[in-house]
């Protein structure tokens, strides 16, 4: 373990680039990939990767809100001492590590966004409790929730293809979470990374150089008193206005009818919108003035700079991999040699990969789910294990993809290099129960 986890962490820390230079290295590497493996030329590589450039504009601006609506709540009073009060459970720095990667588990578990920004935020506290944690081994673990996350409640694909007017329904029907989140096999997946995960990330302290210790300066905060000494009574009716808690109240009580309204006309549907509007309004009222919000505004949206520059290159990288064809040949490789009973585990295997390069659930199974159905049909492989198995896959290399990490390094304050080497070391993990899941179950 020792000797593992110090090569990927030296390996990684050497010669693994910025975030952002890593999408543009990806986005060359997929550019060759396509001119000389799908027979398309240089200049339709090229238009192919421009037309694409734009296509997550709107995933990118959820994915921004995200971290600073999430930011925003996690700065009010009562969620710092909610969050301060359940860090005191971890006494030692391998309790720190495990609760850690227990809380972002089952957050992730209920919704993925929800689980990147409580899993982040919880280790940021946690960090505060207990100094002597290495601080990069603690945010690796808030991120290996989302190693679990298309196994749970917001799993787009087996919610997708439970949903009636699903784009493969004329194929396979629709197919209930009972044969999905609910099957043996998703189950036994679930409950042995919640079980051996936490583990796993405690032993990984072992083999860590002492390098990651929390600068305790870095997370130093204003007390109360210092806070309060710099608000100062509103003189004029605009300032009066921006401090009314009464506002701020009226709009947010507005938000949470919503809410309510949402929950009850399509039960639990917590998908990645209202898991912001949720964040935004409790963010308003905990807040309890506009001033403080505003306050609170402008520190958070420095937080989602990398995520605005950076998911346009993933987007062309996009479009490279599925209008030249790249994804279907890697696909279509993985289906050449399966059988019924093989072809879920290559499918996640194959899954994986195509999502190193094209990291989105409900993009990747547009791209590869109707591959991978119709070669379960032909075969006679089971249609919702295959299904799944492309979810596995793609949840599985998220911790090897800067795509997802970028909002938990955000609140978190450090480089994709100095988590990835840790996060080599759990994909490597996760994938025994896995593999376990889609073979024997």
């Amino acid at each position: 373990m020792k000797v593992l986890t110090r090569f990927f962490d030296r390996l990684v820390q050497r010669y693994l680039p910025d975030a952002f230079l890593f999408a543009i290295i990806l986005t060359i590497f997929v550019y060759l990939l396509g001119v000389f493996l799908t027979g398309s030329g240089p200049m339709e590589m090229i238009t192919y990767w421009g037309g694409g450039f734009w296509d997550l504009l709107e995933f990118g601006m959820q994915m921004s809100l995200v971290v600073v609506t999430g930011y925003i709540l996690a700065s009010t009073p009562l969620v710092k001492r909610f969050l301060a009060k359940l860090s005191r459970v971890a006494k030692t720095p391998e309790q720190a590590v495990m609760l850690v990667t227990f809380v972002a588990l089952i957050a992730c578990l209920i919704n993925y966004g929800f689980g990147l920004v409580a899993g982040a935020l919880f280790a940021v506290h946690v960090a505060k409790r207990v100094p002597a944690v290495d601080y990069r081994i603690l945010i690796a673990s808030a991120y290996s929730g989302m190693v679990i996350w298309h196994g749970g409640f917001s799993g787009s694909i087996p919610l997708l293809i439970a949903t009636p007017g699903h784009f493969l329904e004329d194929t396979i029907g629709l197919i209930l979470v009972t044969e999905t989140l609910f099957s043996s096999f998703n189950l036994f997946i679930v409950v042995t990374l919640l079980i051996t995960l936490p583990l796993f990330n405690r032993y990984l302290l072992k083999g860590a150089d002492p390098l990651g210790k929390v600068d305790p300066s870095l997370w130093k905060e204003e007390s109360e008193e210092e806070t309060g000494a710099e608000v100062q009574q509103p003189a004029t009716p605009a300032e009066r206005i921006e401090n009314s808690q009464v506002l701020s109240l009226l709009i947010g009580l507005m938000g949470l009818i919503f809410v309510g309204y949402h929950f009850v006309t399509n039960g639990f549907d917590l998908n990645i919108n209202i898991v912001n509007f949720i964040f935004l309004f409790l963010g308003i009222i905990l807040h309890r003035t506009p001033s403080r919000y505003l306050e609170t505004l402008g520190n958070g949206v420095k937080n989602a700079g990398g995520i605005i520059v950076q998911f346009p290159f993933y987007a062309g990288i996009m479009g490279m991999m599925v209008s030249s064809g790249l994804s279907d040949k890697i696909s279509l490789w993985f289906v050449s040699f399966s059988t019924e009973y093989t072809l879920p585990i290559f499918t996640f295997i194959s899954a994986g990969i195509v999502n190193a390069l094209v990291p989105s659930g409900g993009g990747q199974w547009a791209v590869q789910g109707p591959i991978m159905i119709q070669a379960a049909l032909e075969i006679g492989a089971d249609t919702a294990k295959t299904a799944m198995a492309v979810a596995w896959g793609d949840a599985w290399t998220n911790m090897i993809q800067p795509f997802w990490a970028l909002p938990v390094l955000a609140i978190a304050g450090l480089k994709i290099r100095d988590i990835m080497g840790f996060c080599v070391m759990i994909l490597l993990f996760s994938f025994i129960p896995i593999a376990v899941g889609f073979l024997l179950l």
